[in-house]
């Protein structure tokens, strides 16, 4: 078995069908799906069900309550016999022959540990937008993370993964954003990673998802994993004596979160970043000041204070 494809599947029973439907008819076909029903109650279960009954390679999991999302796919991970791994959320899709391009290539260059395709975001809406890559290879980490800007699309999707990446890592439970703490993880085993501008993945906009209604404690589970990836950094750069060769790509990044941080306190007014169960963490958690300032924000930063810089930022955007 060359590839195992993870969907986690719940209340999607008006979608359900154009993502599986997309799969079977892949001209790649060395493969094996696994369905993670999580305690669906609107009829995705039994089509689940349906499509395992037409195709041998298609593999149904029932949860018996609703774990979640990481639940879902860790249960999926469990179960996965491929020599490789993806994901696939059930209100998305994949465009023909996408699973052939990128196994082929994964076929030639058997060094690769992860290899990252095209998005086209928020399918469906007023403004669809295509994340396209270079075809290139990274063999230093950091570079993919910083250079290639990874931290602005950790989607678990649209990726494909030596399956021994995960045997040690699983997906946090009860926490949002939980791709942005689980990337950094994986990353940490790769040797090789590529990205490719072959394939295509739909992710399809969803008025119900996570990035329209998040709340403050599901942003501040965003906040948490960049402000522990940026700590990671940090030190590694330390170690590696290089923080002069990367510092403009780590203002970049760190100006990055800190629109989350200001995210964070238009909806709780906190500077904390909070714990998957929406208590305030240790103080270690809070915002780091770093001597970045190759923004105008980031200059702000450091004149006014993160207090300050957050309440004029809030005061701003509700004059506007």
């Amino acid at each position: 078995m060359r590839l195992s494809i993870i969907i986690p599947v719940y209340q999607v029973k008006h979608t359900l069908g154009r993502c599986l439907d997309s799969i079977v008819g892949q001209s790649f076909r060395d493969w094996q799906a696994i369905l993670v029903d999580d305690a669906s109650t609107d009829g995705s279960a039994d089509m689940c069900d349906t499509y395992a009954h037409r195709d041998a390679r298609i593999q149904v999991i029932h949860l018996k309550k609703n774990a979640g999302l990481s639940a879902a796919r860790n249960a999926g991970i469990d179960k996965a016999k491929g020599d490789y791994l993806t994901f696939i959320d059930s209100d998305d899709y994949i465009a023909d022959d996408t699973l052939k391009m990128l196994m082929e290539t994964l076929a030639v260059h058997p060094d690769y540990d992860m290899i990252e395709y095209p998005v086209m975001e928020h399918f469906g809406s007023t403004h669809p937008h295509l994340l396209q890559f270079f075809t290139k290879e990274y063999t230093d980490m950091l570079e993919y993370w910083l250079r290639c800007k990874a931290y602005r699309h950790t989607y678990a999707w649209n990726k494909i993964y030596r399956k021994e990446l995960f045997s040690h890592v699983r997906f946090p439970t009860g926490m949002t954003f939980e791709d942005s703490l689980t990337l950094p993880l994986i990353l940490k085993n790769c040797r090789r990673v590529a990205t490719t501008g072959m394939g295509l993945y739909y992710y399809c906009e969803n008025p119900d998802g996570i990035t329209r209604r998040a709340t403050a404690a599901d942003l501040s589970c965003l906040l948490l994993a960049h402000v522990r990836t940026i700590s990671n950094i940090e030190r590694e750069l330390d170690e590696r004596e290089e923080k002069q060769k990367w510092n403009h790509d780590m203002g970049t990044y760190y100006a990055r979160v800190l629109n989350i941080q200001f995210d964070v306190y238009d909806q709780s007014g906190s500077f904390y970043v909070s714990n998957r169960k929406g208590r305030k963490t240790d103080v270690k958690y809070r915002f780091p000041i770093l001597p970045y300032r190759n923004t105008f924000k980031l200059k702000l930063l450091h004149l006014l204070g993160i207090k300050c810089l957050c309440s004029l930022h809030r005061t701003l955007k509700r004059l506007s």
